[in-house]
């Protein structure tokens, strides 16, 4: 048989848990946030001065943006999809500039080859 441990399951440093041990608690404020898909989250914040409670919160369900007011949460952030680099070329050209300009290129790649 092993030697007898008398501490079992417990750790060097361990004590009662509770507030004698730790001192009270801060003051704290708790806010419920609803967002676009109807999820409730409910943080607390600190009551002290200077403490500031934001007016939108991330959902830890979805990760929409929820706001403070049930009926009218926030609507979701639209993603933009990943454009290509042709996609760029497209919004600062019309299709008669790419024409233009790939009329000079073949001239020049012409004139290049002797042709």
């Amino acid at each position: 048989m092993a030697g007898s441990n008398v501490i079992r399951g417990s750790r060097v440093g361990a004590g009662p848990m509770g507030e004698a041990e730790r001192g009270d608690a801060a003051p704290r404020l708790t806010v419920s946030y609803y967002c676009a898909r109807g999820h409730e989250t409910t943080p607390s914040f600190a009551t002290e001065e200077g403490a500031a409670v934001p007016e939108l919160w991330d959902c830890p369900r979805c990760g929409y943006p929820a706001g403070q007011d049930k009926e009218n949460p926030p609507e979701p952030l639209r993603n933009e999809p990943y454009k290509t680099h042709l996609a760029y070329v497209k919004e600062r050209r019309t299709d008669d500039d790419g024409a233009n300009l790939l009329d000079e290129a073949l001239g020049a790649l012409r004139a290049r080859r002797g042709g």
